[in-house]
């Protein structure tokens, strides 16, 4: 079995965020990782569909991403599902953290990707949760869209 790498790209993608949340604005951050989580991470095996940022003490926490444990690893193995701490600017953090205790507002990583430079980084998003009035206003704007494009190609 070939094990393919990935020395830069995009790891992991949280694909419904976009359709459960209203993402006001986006940024990138860096993450602490062990050794076991980077070569799991290069095999491209992560999960963010339930992860969500949290600040903490000053600082921002990755929560419930879920890195499988590395095979080759041996015993020293991390913990699938631990709290990664985010790195960001001081001012970034201040602005994130404002927005959450002010506007109830959430950080929710939309991407985990390799840089050019091969550092593992977090697009995160900063988010508010759609109702469901919200999701069906979406489908029925989409769907016009769809018709819209529809009509002019078939007028030529």
């Amino acid at each position: 079995m070939s094990k393919t790498l990935i020395s830069h790209g995009r790891v992991a993608e949280n694909r419904k965020a976009r359709h459960n949340y209203a993402i006001e604005d986006t940024l990138e951050a860096g993450i602490i990782l062990t050794g076991s989580e980077v070569k799991s991470l290069r095999l491209g095996r992560c999960t963010l569909v339930e992860a969500f940022a949290q600040p903490e003490g000053g600082e921002l926490y990755l929560v419930n991403c879920h890195i499988p444990a590395y095979a080759g690893a041996s015993h020293f193995q991390h913990e699938e599902k631990r709290k990664r701490k985010l790195l960001l600017h001081k001012k970034e953090m201040e602005r994130l953290s404002g927005a959450i205790a002010r506007k109830g507002m959430t950080v929710i990583p939309l991407a985990l990707f390799f840089n050019d430079r091969g550092l593992a980084k977090v697009q995160l998003g900063l988010a508010k949760g759609k109702t469901h009035g919200d999701r069906r206003d979406d489908i029925m704007k989409r769907e016009w869209q769809r018709d819209q494009a529809r009509l002019m190609r078939a007028k030529g």
